[in-house]
């Protein structure tokens, strides 16, 4: 006999269908009709044309004052640095905006369409497949953006040397022709070798000895990805998915951090009136397809079946396009390398004029802390074990008041950010021989914002991640599934003496060149090919174009911002900017 639902259960079974709701039949890819091919493709013309009168405008006062070149970005090899050819929409379950690619629908050897249309993505915060074909649930257009539009310093190189993380413009190796655009991480005569994500560098004077490459404040910034941000969780939890973030110590527990907000889950308050101290813990609960079909079904997340906590992996939304919205996604886009270094952002509002705001990243069962003294401004960093480590430095985080704070572990260096300043301390914060290199039961909550004695309340909590590289060349580039198991209990993961490392060398005016999108770069670790004439690892200096300088026009909005009025030209202005 079946089961009857409720009127509760048929009205959210119903709201989750026009969510979920497919156009297509199982295993067949509905192509766009001709009328809206030639709808979509017309609009696209109209757009290039004004985008291309308000370039030319661009580059006439620019070349006035040095010499640049403008290039379009062909493929999401350096996103979300950079973006190739992309659909950019709002998550039809929690409202969250991400990009996805679409390269794969123009031929990049003839520029011409292929007629692989993107038609899914999934969401990077709720994990919902969304369906983007021409005639999908929510009944709107989803429209592909040509890549962004960047200007190129060509002489830039021409009186200062290529540092380490520059974002560089430089001619294929063994192809005159094709222009590329990667990062620098390996400069002449070093070694390079890449390792559980990292870059490590031997220079050439000391080829034996190997030092992790850490990337400056502002580059880290530009390198990392989002992997939760706490805004949209009051959507997510409609469909019966659990917080993400919450209190550390029981209900009734003196002091504990309790949600002030409607929701329930956005904004949290201590009174500060523990003994000692009072933590929020992030637990990284990430929904599967398995889970949304449950909620198709039911309408609901059954009660008993909610996402267990899970590690960090090197997940990127950027890679889950696909022309067929039932086609399951490989494991490897989904994320097969546990990723350690993170960041935590979060706003404090301080309402005492004492007591001590802490937040804590754990990365291989250590556990890293900046701890406030609210009545001094100084901040201190500490490593759970090592008494002996503690630099220190004056903030402005002094007194009632609010603070944008923002804490990462990233390259073996801890910073820190107060009011989005960068703060220096007065001894160098990075860390070696730890041997945190394999997660553990701690990493399954890797983030916590805590107070000792301080009043305060927590919004706006995000949690980020490091850029991860993946430890393949284009002789092991199928095997690049060593690096972890298919269980995501921390003792399943391969031990880290276990992990594959790869090795590249450069000679006199040679430099090793990587994509921020790891996953789906073709970069240094692919190039080199059996035989004298294959292209190798490297990049010589003559082949060097020039230093991207300016996103100078992102993909233009179909509409102004906030209304419905259409107006295919609105500049994306959030997006254009320098480029780190």
């Amino acid at each position: 006999m079946t089961k009857r639902k409720s009127p509760k259960q048929r009205e959210r079974a119903a709201r989750v269908a026009a969510v979920q709701a497919k156009s297509t039949a199982p295993g067949k890819k509905e192509q766009p009709s001709e009328q809206g091919k030639s709808g979509m493709f017309s609009q696209a013309a109209v757009r290039e044309t004004v985008e291309s009168v308000v370039i030319a405008f661009v580059l006439a006062f620019l070349f006035r004052t040095f010499e640049a070149e403008a290039f379009v970005i062909p493929t999401g090899s350096m996103a979300p640095t950079l973006m190739g050819r992309h659909k950019d929409f709002e998550c039809p379950a929690c409202g969250h905006w991400y990009q996805i690619s679409a390269s794969e629908e123009i031929d990049q050897e003839t520029n011409r369409a292929t007629e692989h249309y993107v038609q899914a993505g999934t969401c990077p915060m709720c994990r919902f497949t969304a369906d983007l074909a021409p005639r999908n649930p929510q009944s709107k257009n989803y429209p592909s953006y040509s890549g962004d539009r960047i200007l190129v310093g060509k002489f830039a190189y021409e009186f200062n040397e290529p540092q380490r993380w520059d974002v560089a413009v430089f001619k294929y190796p063994g192809n005159a022709v094709t222009n590329y655009i990667k990062r620098i991480v390996g400069l002449p005569g070093e070694t390079v070798v890449i390792r559980d994500g990292d870059i490590f560098i031997a220079g050439p004077d000391d080829s034996e000895r190997l030092e992790i490459a850490r990337k400056p404040p502002d580059k880290l910034l530009a390198m990392l990805q989002l992997v939760f941000d706490n805004r949209y969780t009051p959507r997510m939890i409609e469909f019966g998915f659990p917080k993400r973030w919450g209190a550390a110590e029981p209900p009734g527990s003196p002091g504990r951090f309790e949600a002030v907000d409607p929701d329930g889950c956005l904004e949290f308050e201590t009174d500060g009136s523990a003994p000692g101290e009072t933590w929020l813990r992030y637990a990284h609960r990430v929904p599967t397809s398995h889970h949304w079909r449950a909620v198709e079904r039911e309408g609901r997340l059954p009660p008993g079946r909610p996402p267990s906590p899970e590690l960090i992996r090197d997940f990127t939304a950027y890679n889950t396009s696909r022309t067929s919205h039932l086609h399951s996604l490989h494991p490897s886009v989904l994320g097969e390398h546990w990723v350690g270094d993170l960041a935590l952002e979060c706003t404090v509002e301080v309402l005492s004029e004492a007591g001590v705001v802490i937040l804590e990243l754990v990365k291989g069962g250590e556990r890293f802390q900046v701890r406030f003294d609210v009545a001094t401004g100084e901040a201190d960093l500490s490593i759970a074990g090592r008494p002996d480590w503690r630099p220190t430095a004056s903030t402005r985080l002094r007194g009632a008041g609010t603070y944008r704070l923002r804490f990462a572990n990233c390259d073996d260096k801890l910073y820190v950010w107060v009011q989005d300043r960068f703060v220096e301390f007065d001894l160098p914060t990075r860390y070696h021989g730890l041997d945190n290199d394999s997660p553990t039961e701690a990493d399954l909550r890797p983030a916590s914002v805590g107070s000792r004695g301080c009043a305060m309340r927590v919004t706006d909590l995000r949690i980020l991640r490091d850029v991860y590289y993946i430890a393949v060349t284009s002789r092991n580039r199928m095997a690049a599934t060593d690096d972890f198991r298919s269980s995501d209990a921390p003792d399943m993961w391969v031990p880290q003496s276990d992990r594959r490392e790869v090795v590249f060398h450069m000679d006199e005016d040679q430099f090793f060149m990587l994509g921020d999108n790891s996953l789906r770069s073709k970069d240094g670790r692919l190039w080199a090919e059996p035989g004298p004439e294959g292209p190798d690892h490297h990049v010589d200096r003559e082949a060097l174009i020039g230093k991207a300088i300016l996103i100078y026009w992102p993909h233009s909005w179909h509409r102004i911002p906030g209304t419905p009025i259409p107006f295919p030209f609105f500049p994306n202005f959030a997006r254009m900017g320098f480029v780190r």
